[in-house]
């Protein structure tokens, strides 16, 4: 490791070191939007719960090393405000913000619990012009979920649709997918290209090497709007196939595991 590298990777430990703990970015950034406030404000404006020992001694850190300091606030009552130097923190706090609503997911739980709702976004991302001709199925796995599998069905003319159950279609026309739930989930609400995915290895694929070259194809641009005709969220039928309006005689050929 060259000398600079090291320099770098010194300040990056010293930031975790000094910052990693779960309540001291929060109360630098309570105090960045609201502005100085008393103890007693803070204590019940943070998110979650922390105690009156534990913020006590966050606010004694942050003195410490220069972010906070103690002066009057309003109504003439000691108040905590952001020094010039944790102001600097701010846009920082911005971009991992950004990050974090890009590529964390709200609720992890999601996909178990509402699946549908996740290939109903999968479908709106598709392009109905560049769909296959003949049907393929994706078939979707998690990283950390092999006991769990769901698939889309794409294909030219006919809205793609998802099904929490096997369509046995033809088998030559799969496409298995590996995934994170974060990769998935930025796929699918059009925060991330199918490219960059399998680029950085977040997704992987096997199958007909034909098809693995144009999946990418298949899909929207990350700068493009979602299809507004394709709803695939709606609901699901006892065969565990996802319902979606105007469906076309195609579709009666799929045959869906009951």
């Amino acid at each position: 490791m060259g000398s600079s590298e090291f320099v770098g990777y010194c300040s990056f430990t010293k930031a975790i070191e000094h910052l990693g703990d779960r309540w001291s970015l929060l109360i630098v950034r309570e105090l960045g939007v609201v502005g100085p406030q008393g103890f007693n404000d803070l204590a019940t404006g943070l998110p979650g719960r922390i105690s009156r020992s534990v913020l006590a001694d966050r606010l004694r850190r942050l003195e410490t090393l220069g972010l906070v300091s103690r002066g009057e606030g309003p109504e003439a009552r000691p108040a905590y405000r952001l020094t010039a130097v944790g102001d600097g923190l701010m846009a920082t706090l911005g971009s991992l913000r950004v990050w974090a609503d890009t590529w964390l997911p709200d609720d992890p739980g999601m996909l178990d619990r509402d699946p549908d709702i996740v290939l109903g976004w999968l479908a709106q991302r598709v392009d109905p012009g560049r769909a296959p001709e003949r049907p393929v199925v994706l078939e979707l796995r998690l990283h950390h979920r092999y006991d769990r599998r769901y698939w889309l069905v794409l294909q030219r003319g006919v809205e793609p649709y998802g099904c929490l159950t096997d369509p046995l279609l033809d088998a030559s026309r799969y496409v298995y997918l590996e995934s994170s739930l974060p990769a998935l989930l930025a796929l699918a609400r059009g925060r991330c290209g199918w490219s960059d995915a399998f680029g950085d290895g977040s997704v992987t694929a096997a199958g007909d090497p034909d098809l693995l070259g144009r999946v990418t194809d298949w899909f929207r641009p990350v700068s493009d709007p979602p299809c507004a005709v394709v709803a695939v969220q709606d609901a699901t039928t006892a065969h565990g196939r996802v319902s979606a309006p105007r469906r076309s005689a195609a579709d009666a050929g799929a045959r869906p595991r009951s």
